[in-house]
């Protein structure tokens, strides 16, 4: 029997139907408790779907809004509905995946994959068979509604179809799909691609089995009239060229023929979809060979590619010049993450980039949807980077023609191409960046806001180039214009100057000592002219600076500059205000820069710190007790304000000693290392490690409690976790000496074990190094007889670093360990003397310790033996061994 409304009731769901289209705030609230209360009827949902597939006198946004109300419930609580009401509104689905009106097809197509992704494909095992069936119907409307399901089904489970849980249903579905490449519908062709697509990047065993049917359908696809079809093939030919390269290639000419037509479309979504082939075939081993004929005619469509289109210009408001005063809207403000703080050594090599810090973000970031001229210019930039100056003879007669171009759109486009080869062809551009860089400098004070801050940008991508030269030539030059831009009326060159200076900081570093009165007086102007969005930006500006001027901004001229207006923002800001953590970070580089400079700052910065670390360890603590009462706290707050700290610990010194004395950071110190978040345990680490080397005696009576929880977070799972823990352990021996040795057994075999594991990264090997080395100088008696299970990787590990404390200590451990377990060195000893010739000038009680440690070694095996021994040395490490030590 067919259940059936009751007419009262159906009048009351439709009245509350209509009510939650209303505008009205008050009017939604009640909306929202009806809702509530009649949940409590299992046979609400029967109503919500009689609405939406039966009652077709209803208005469609009326039906439509019932099935969104139904698929939210079903989301909640689908596992709760009678099984007679799950029956009916599974039925009804089905029944009228056909309905005369688009709208109803798609919220039905919705309903039904909400019911399949909440486990039920295996509960309702016809939906599958009866979706692929209804795509035979005559009736347009039950085939385009059934493959509307059924493409959302395979977005939706595509791993699932794929498995044995279900009986691999695609080995029926994908050739189905196949068949309807050829259907007259262009709705059905882009459906059934769309289908066959989500099954490529997990070679799904059965479109594996039937790719060349697949690739030759394409193919016959290829001119379709239709500009979603062409996307979709578009699509499909970009992923297989990642996962089944090997069928693409005996058609590769006529793919990139194809390719090059497609990225010229007139509609701009298959353009898109096109550009993406060359950003994926650039990381193909193969590009160069199939590409290289292909340059002439690809790099102009990617440079036409790269012009702002009308409507990017409308949405970028490319005609307003000046928007300064205009407050910003929220939501254009994207969220700040926080690295946390990772303890590492200064290398031979100049401090080179982390490629995680360099956020190259491209020129236009507010526009942050993916679009044909953002993929253009991406796809110039990996193919700069394999092509190298082989672009160059296609690209510079172009550039000539855009860069000096009347039209500004025009050449915007010139220079972001300038930017976007930067990299790549660096080594063929420098003989024309003296003509150019002069160009770039002008254009920062073009008329136009878009190509000044494009301008901006470009430049900063050459700032290495800039600051390589003589700094009269073009740093003097460029800083003076960026300063100015800096303070622009309109916002975007606002935010692209104060991103491209802090890269002109990091490259130039102490070049801009000469200049630090005027680029502060700069930086503090624009404190009092920034919207909120670019302030966040100005204080990384500003942190970026005091890490590269570091001591030199210790000037009481400098600290009275800056940091009045700094401290005024940390006055105006709230505890739970997430603008502090960019203050924050901003605030931690300053301490450590300024110094004993920061002592008259420092006192209510310290405390807030130790405020926002207790606050959020005891809202955490209330969450963990009473779930349902309170809100889980965000851990950044407690992050960012342990990695303040330290900035604090490092930049006061001894000085933080009377701070730390006055508040119970020790006991918060010790709750916030058993955090359960990885990133809380790290700052931790840091901070114990910087207090260690600034006040031990307060870090002193915890070492007991706290060196177990060490101990345990020796886990090369959290690698910065582990890495920093080893550092402190590392500064703990320095300070504790012999009194090290009851806590040597609960550290060494985990940092011997990881100093000898496989793909250990660099960093952790460094410090695993450094503090196995103090452990030895501590407790040599304790350390020494495992010698031989960690000599080889120790040796090869330090051998890259500076001569420093750090390292001095640890080789000192290492000495005195040799002193007293000289066997264990002997199979390893040419890594042994590897490492001591990296050292540039030891201090002379080490050198002596060096010179003995070489003699014994020869003297014991006898000069023959020595000579055939030493035989095995590089050149180079024999001349320095000889030079240095005599041996």
């Amino acid at each position: 029997m067919d259940w059936q409304p009751d007419e009262q009731g159906l009048q009351q769901v439709l009245q509350l139907l209509k009510d939650s289209q209303s505008p009205n705030t008050a009017t939604q609230r009640v909306v929202q408790d009806k809702l509530k209360q009649l949940n409590q009827f299992p046979d609400f949902n029967n109503y919500l779907i009689f609405v939406l597939t039966r009652l077709k006198s209803e208005d469609e946004p009326t039906r439509s809004l019932s099935g969104l109300i139904l698929k939210n419930n079903v989301k909640a609580h689908f596992q709760s509905f009678p099984q007679p009401v799950a029956e009916f509104i599974k039925q009804e689905c089905l029944n009228n995946i056909g309905d005369a009106s688009s709208l109803i097809r798609a919220t039905i197509g919705i309903l039904i994959t909400t019911i399949a992704s909440k486990g039920e494909l295996q509960m309702w095992p016809e939906l599958l068979p009866q979706l692929c069936n209804l795509l035979n119907s005559e009736d347009y409307n039950t085939c385009e509604g059934a493959f509307g399901a059924l493409q959302k089904i395979c977005e939706d489970s595509s791993e699932l179809l794929d498995s044995d849980a279900l009986n691999r249903p695609l080995n029926v579905m994908i050739p189905k799909f196949l068949q309807f490449f050829k259907h007259c519908s262009p709705k059905i062709r882009s459906h059934a691609i769309a289908c066959v697509n989500q099954f490529i990047m997990d070679r799904a065993q059965a479109l594996m089995e039937n790719i060349d049917t697949f690739i030759e359908h394409l193919f016959a696809l290829a001119v379709d009239e239709d500009p979603e079809v062409r996307k979709n093939v578009c699509r499909a030919l970009v992923m297989l060229l990642e996962v089944r390269i090997d069928r693409l290639i005996p058609h590769m000419h006529s793919i990139i023929q194809y390719m090059l037509q497609r990225t010229q479309d007139s509609d701009e979504n298959v353009a898109l979809e096109a550009c993406e082939f060359w950003l994926t075939l650039a990381e193909q081993p193969i590009c160069k060979e199939v590409l290289t004929s292909h340059l002439v005619q690809l790099i102009p469509i990617l440079v036409n590619g790269m012009k702002y289109s009308e409507i990017d210009i409308i949405l970028l408001k490319g005609d307003v010049e000046e928007d300064e005063a205009i407050p910003d809207s929220e939501q254009d403000i994207k969220p700040r993450f926080h690295k946390s703080r990772t303890v590492t050594l200064q290398h031979e090599e100049e401090r080179a980039q982390d490629p995680e810090d360099a956020e190259d973000e491209d020129d236009d970031d507010t526009l942050s949807d993916w679009n044909l001229r953002k993929c253009s210019a991406a796809a110039l930039d990996v193919l700069a980077n394999v092509f190298r100056e082989e672009l160059l003879p296609h690209l510079l007669p172009l550039l000539k023609e855009l860069l000096f171009h009347p039209e500004w759109v025009i050449k915007e486009s010139g220079i972001l191409v300038l930017g976007a080869i930067a990299e790549g062809c660096m080594q063929g551009m420098v003989p024309y960046l003296p003509e150019l860089i002069p160009h770039l400098i002008r254009c920062l004070a073009d008329k136009k806001a878009l190509v000044r801050s494009i301008a901006c940008w470009t430049l900063s991508r050459y700032a290495h180039w800039v600051v390589s030269q003589p700094p009269d030539m073009y740093l003097k030059p460029l800083m003076t214009e960026l300063l100015k831009r800096i303070l622009d009326s309109n916002k975007r060159v606002q935010e692209a100057a104060c991103s491209a200076f802090a890269t002109l900081e990091e490259e130039a570093c102490t070049e801009l000592v000469p200049y630090l009165s005027f680029i502060l007086d700069t930086l503090v102007f624009a404190f009092g002219k920034y919207q909120h969005k670019n302030l966040l930006i100005l204080y990384d500006a500003i942190g970026t600076l005091a890490d590269s001027v570091g001591h030199h901004l210790n000037q009481p001229e400098y600290i009275q500059k800056l940091m009045p207006p700094l401290i005024q923002k940390w006055n105006e800001l709230k505890d739970e205000d997430k603008d502090l953590f960019p203050l924050l970070e901003c605030l931690s580089s300053v301490a450590t820069a300024l110094q004993s400079g920061f002592l008259p700052y420092c006192e209510p910065v310290y405390q807030r710190c130790v405020t926002l670390v207790q606050k959020t360890l005891a809202q955490a603590m209330m969450y963990n007790q009473h779930p349902e009462q309170y809100e889980a706290p965000d851990k950044d707050f407690m992050i960012v304000a342990l990695d303040l700290l330290s900035g604090l610990a490092e930049g006061l010194g001894c000085h933080v000693e009377q701070l730390v004395a006055r508040s119970n950071i020790m006991t918060l110190l010790f709750q916030c290392m058993q955090d359960t978040m990885p990133e809380v345990r790290q700052s931790s680490f840091a901070l114990l490690g910087d207090l260690t080397k600034a006040c031990f005696v307060h870090v002193k009576p915890c070492i007991a409690e706290f060196m177990p929880i060490l101990g345990t977070n020796l886990n090369p799972e959290f690698i910065s976790v582990c890495n920093n823990a080893t550092w402190a352990i590392g500064e703990i021996c320095m300070q504790m000496g012999a009194e090290m040795q009851p806590y040597v057994q609960m550290v060494l075999n985990n940092l011997v074990e990881i100093i000898n594991r496989p793909n250990t990264p660099k960093t952790l090997l460094e410090n695993t190094a450094i503090t196995i080395g103090r452990l030895g100088f501590v407790c040599p008696q304790e350390v020494a007889p495992m010698l031989q299970q960690f000599i080889r990787p120790w040796c090869t590990s330090l051998r890259n670093i500076r001569d420093n404390e750090e390292k001095d200590s640890a080789f000192r451990g290492i000495c005195v360990m040799i002193g007293v377990n000289p066997g264990g060195v002997v199979q390893d000893f040419i890594f042994f003397c590897d490492a001591v010739a990296s050292w540039v000038s030891p201090k002379d009680d080490l050198r002596d310790m060096f010179y003995k440690i070489l003699h014994g070694f020869k003297d014991q095996v006898g000069e023959e033996n020595w000579q055939q021994f030493s035989e095995q040395f590089p050149p180079l490490l024999k001349d320095r061994l000889a030079a240095f030590y005599g041996v």
